[in-house]
């Protein structure tokens, strides 16, 4: 017996959202239909696919397998759909951008206005997060990376070098002191990424900067957010090291240790090879290029 589309693009958003009236929701279905379509499938293919129980639902082997399939096949369906669209002279159509929340926050959020003033049909998802989605299965189109893509098949692009910033609030090293050299940072609390999925891998180089290999400072606090630590630093927390591609978020801060050599961060744009051709993709990355150079000059 041939699959039901309908039934397993229902299947597919009940595995996504984990309940069938969450589901419902999304496809605008009650949950008794929903809950028909499930059991439907199930009979067809005579195996349970969710394990049912007060919290919601799990899926079972055979739903783990049947999910896996069905993502792949329907996020396949929508390039193919999104690429016939863009068959079209002007650009067009939904395009998924994932970033850092640091660097989407602090840099491409605040430019966002002026891509779609030049190409109003194109409806931009800014997807903040430090890990990486996973771009093959198209939980985003493109990735703006601070570093090189991991997985096979991506196309990438060199962005931009940015440095680092060691910066402090005024008050805090009015009573601090400012330090001359990198060994001087011992005597001041350090604000420092605390996560163990960092959106790069030297972030944290501050609590290694003029100590001994190996024998890192302790920091005064860890905090898994860029914005996170740019605000503790201004309530006058402490120092912390944050990238220069925060621009005018850095405003009102002091820079010290200017003369310390510090890690680069490298900024990648990445994307399927699938979209090589993408209008979209193709405007998108011209315009961050563009935006990249201007704000250097």
């Amino acid at each position: 017996m041939p699959l039901d589309w309908d039934k397993l693009r229902v299947f597919h958003a009940v595995a996504e959202a984990g309940s069938f009236t969450h589901a419902g929701e999304t496809l605008n279905l009650s949950q008794s239909a929903v809950s028909r379509q499930i059991q439907a499938l199930e009979e067809s293919l005579q195996v349970p696919l969710f394990h049912r129980h007060a919290r919601g639902l799990i899926l079972t082997e055979p739903g783990e397998t049947l999910n896996r399939t069905v993502r792949e096949v329907f996020a396949k369906l929508a390039m193919t759909e999104a690429l016939l669209t863009e068959s079209r002279e002007r650009p067009a159509g939904r395009l998924k951008v994932t970033s850092t929340a640091g660097f989407g926050n602090a840099w491409l959020a605040p430019r966002l206005h002026r891509f779609v003033a030049l190409y109003p049909e194109v409806s931009v998802i800014l997807l903040l997060d430090d890990t990486d989605l996973d771009l093959a299965m198209r939980e985003a189109d493109v990735a703006i990376r601070m570093h090189p893509p991991r997985q096979p098949d991506l196309i990438q692009r060199h962005l931009a070098t940015f440095g680092w910033r060691v910066c402090g609030a005024p008050a805090y090293l009015k009573t601090a002191g400012i330090p001359q050299r990198a060994e001087d940072l011992d005597a001041h609390r350090i604000i420092c990424w605390g996560d163990h999925r960092p959106p790069t891998d030297q972030i944290n180089w501050l609590t290694e900067a003029g100590r001994r290999p190996g024998a890192p400072r302790r920091a005064a606090v860890e905090i898994n957010s860029q914005t996170g630590i740019l605000r503790a630093v201004r309530s006058g927390l402490g120092l912390a090291a944050l990238p220069e591609y925060m621009g005018r978020e850095l405003e009102g801060l002091l820079h010290v240790l200017p003369e310390m050599k510090t890690p680069r961060l490298d900024a990648y744009f990445v994307y399927p090879e699938e979209l090589r051709h993408s209008k979209r993709v193709t405007v998108f990355r011209d315009f961050v290029v563009a935006e990249l150079a201007a704000a250097a000059s």
